[in-house]
Parts: C-alpha cells; sequence; structure tokens
C-alpha cells in the first residue's frame, strides 16, 4: 500500500475512533447526569414536595388503581385543548413581540388569552380531580389528594403525569 493512501486510511479510522469515543462519553455523561438528578428528585418530580401522579397511581389500592388511570387520563384529554390553546397563544405572542414595529396591544392581549385558556385547562382539572377524589376510600383519597399541589403552568400536568395507553391497554 502506498505511503498515502495508507495515510488516508490512518487518519479516517483515528477520525471514526475518536467520533465514536466522543458518542460514548457523551452518552456516559448524559446516563449518569440522568442517574444523579433522578436521585435527588425520586418521589418529587419537580420539586414541589408532590409526587408524580404516577407514583401517586401506584400507591393506591389495587382495585382503584386503573379506574383513577383512566380517569385521569380523560380529564387530560378533556383539558388538553385549552392547554395547547394557551400554548398557542403564548407562541403568538413571543412571535408578535419580535416583530417591527411591535404591537403592544396584541402581544398583551395574546398574553391574556394564554392565560385564560390556562385557568380554563387547570380549573377542568381541577373538577375532574374532585369527582375522582370523591369515588376513592379514605385511604386512597389521602393518597391522590396531592395532586391539588398545582406546579404552575398548565394547572401542574403534564404529559408524564397522564401517559398514553400503553399499545396493548384498551384506551377509553
Amino acid at each position: 500500500m502506498k505511503t498515502r493512501t495508507l495515510t488516508i486510511v490512518l487518519g479516517a479510522a483515528l477520525a471514526i475512533s475518536v467520533g465514536v469515543n466522543l458518542f460514548a462519553a457523551t452518552a456516559a455523561y448524559s446516563v449518569l447526569l440522568r442517574q444523579d438528578s433522578g436521585e435527588h428528585h425520586r418521589g418529587d418530580a419537580d420539586g414541589t414536595g408532590r409526587p408524580s401522579s404516577r407514583e401517586m397511581i401506584d400507591r393506591l389500592s389495587p382495585e382503584a388503581r386503573e379506574p383513577v388511570r383512566q380517569a385521569l387520563r380523560v380529564a387530560a384529554r378533556r383539558a388538553r385543548p385549552d392547554f395547547q390553546a394557551s400554548r398557542e397563544a403564548r407562541r403568538q405572542a413571543i412571535g408578535a413581540a419580535s416583530a417591527e414595529p411591535m404591537d403592544a396591544a396584541r402581544v398583551a392581549a395574546l398574553l391574556d388569552q394564554s392565560r385564560a385558556a390556562e385557568v380554563r385547562g387547570r380549573e377542568s382539572l381541577e373538577v375532574d380531580a374532585v369527582a375522582i377524589l370523591q369515588t376513592l376510600k379514605p385511604a386512597d383519597r389521602a393518597v391522590l389528594a396531592q395532586m391539588l399541589n398545582a406546579r404552575g403552568r398548565g394547572g401542574g400536568h403534564d404529559r408524564r403525569d397522564f401517559p398514553a395507553p400503553r399499545p396493548n391497554t384498551p384506551s377509553v
């Protein structure tokens, strides 16, 4: 093999090796970082002292788990359009604030729309949460009552709280 060809092949091999090692190091760092943050926040998914809805459901009595899970999914689906409207109005407000010239009245109106939609979604979730709590025995109600501890934007609920049904699980 010629020296030039050998140099090119070795250079390419070195570049590939460096790339693979960087990828592996980044992946390892990400895993370690995720494990570290998971240990600090276990049972406190958002820093509020409130466990995730999934963790609360897992603490319910076995007979209450699936009905509560399904009821929470229904509640989340019912509130989703309001939260989507809130996010869309906020995106539009950001766009309007970035435009030249900026229309401050339009930005303020879009932010008002966003807040109003968020409040509607939160109210919907809270009404449904109270209805769900009414169906539970005292011990289960004490566990699930923590979901009333709102977490901020989106009424304290996000997609992680109400996961989509698993592929083999019938949806409501």
